[in-house]
């Protein structure tokens, strides 16, 4: 009997061991694999292709809701911070956590031209960009800095400070447009 049980707990051990081992490296690739599947993931929320689900997005974390309310938590990548911006002309709402299935702007499937300069005055963006159906411009932005984001459309434009550390908001609806010479 004794020997039965050094037996069985000599292949536990073994069988543990190997798992170990056998997980290191592949772990390390999975999370390569995660972090480019998670931002595709969140694209497919805010175009609308994932409608079973609700999603929001902190700044750590995607936050799926399914149709029974359970929820499922994808950690973002380590050194990018997403951010989805909806500038407006007349109205907003009040925001601070994404609903990558909920919030909605008014200004949908319009083009912007947007300039983003980091705090070291290096341009990180600029571009013509398209929002969404559902009004807002999504973007990945560097962690733990600080950018200045300017936006323009037909003769308006905005202008803020937004910043990409933890806990900060990951939904901006404050950047109203405004005449270009009022500007």
């Amino acid at each position: 009997m004794k020997v039965k049980i050094i037996t069985l707990v000599g292949i536990v051990v073994v069988a543990i061991v190997t798992i170990v081992m056998m997980s290191g490296p592949q772990d390390q690739q999975a999370n390569v694999k995660e972090t480019e599947d998670i931002k595709q993931l969140v694209h497919d929320y805010s175009i609308g292709n994932i409608t079973d689900q609700s999603a929001s997005i902190t700044s750590e974390q995607l936050v799926v809701t399914n149709e029974d309310e359970s929820q499922e938590a994808y950690d973002l990548p380590e050194d990018e911070f997403f951010v989805s911006i909806a500038p407006y002309e007349e109205t907003t709402h009040p925001c601070a956590v994404h609903s990558l299935t909920g919030c909605q702007g008014e200004l949908a499937n319009e083009t912007f031209h947007v300039t983003i300069v980091d705090d070291e005055g290096d341009t990180v963006m600029d571009q013509e960009v398209e929002s969404l159906a559902n009004g807002f411009i999504d973007l990945w932005l560097e962690r733990d800095k600080n950018y200045q984001v300017t936006i323009a459309h037909d003769d308006k434009v905005t202008e803020s400070e937004i910043t990409t550390f933890e806990n900060d908001n990951t939904c901006i609806t404050t950047m109203q447009l405004e005449d270009a010479q009022s500007a």
